[in-house]
């Protein structure tokens, strides 16, 4: 739990591409509140270009991708390389949704953090992000 001195950890929840599924994406949004995070949700249907804007609009911590279309492959690394272009590079940057452990070293070399899978809990992400982002402090 962050001091009163710190702010919470900023965390931005984007749902990149055409997947119109967002019910996971609004628990994890929510949850993540609950657990002390300040969280700004995107909406469905999002480019790579907006989700890199509005992280860069934004100052957050961490980039999280919910996808459930397949298109994981594409979308994720152009995100992820969308974020060091604009000098984010200490963003950290998760994904969850449907994605074969086939296609996770391959994501996680393009920049994604941590994959989470189907079953995963609030806490496990909450954990996670509390080790693993660092304050991208003014």
């Amino acid at each position: 739990m962050p001091n009163t001195k710190e702010r919470p950890i900023k965390v931005l929840i984007a749902k990149p591409g055409l997947d119109g599924h967002d019910r996971g994406a609004k628990v994890l949004a929510r949850g993540l509140r609950d657990e002390g995070f300040e969280v700004i949700y995107t909406g469905l249907r999002q480019t790579p270009e907006m989700v890199v804007t509005a992280a860069l609009q934004e100052d957050v911590d961490v980039v999280g991708l919910s996808i459930l279309s397949g298109a994981h492959m594409t979308l994720l690394p152009r995100i992820a390389e969308g974020l060091r272009a604009q000098g984010l590079d200490d963003v950290l940057v998760t994904a969850g949704g449907i994605i074969p452990d086939d296609d996770i070293p391959a994501l996680e070399a393009a920049g994604i953090s941590r994959i989470f899978g189907p079953g995963t809990t609030i806490r496990e992400v909450a954990d996670y992000l509390r080790a693993s982002a660092r304050h991208r402090d003014a």
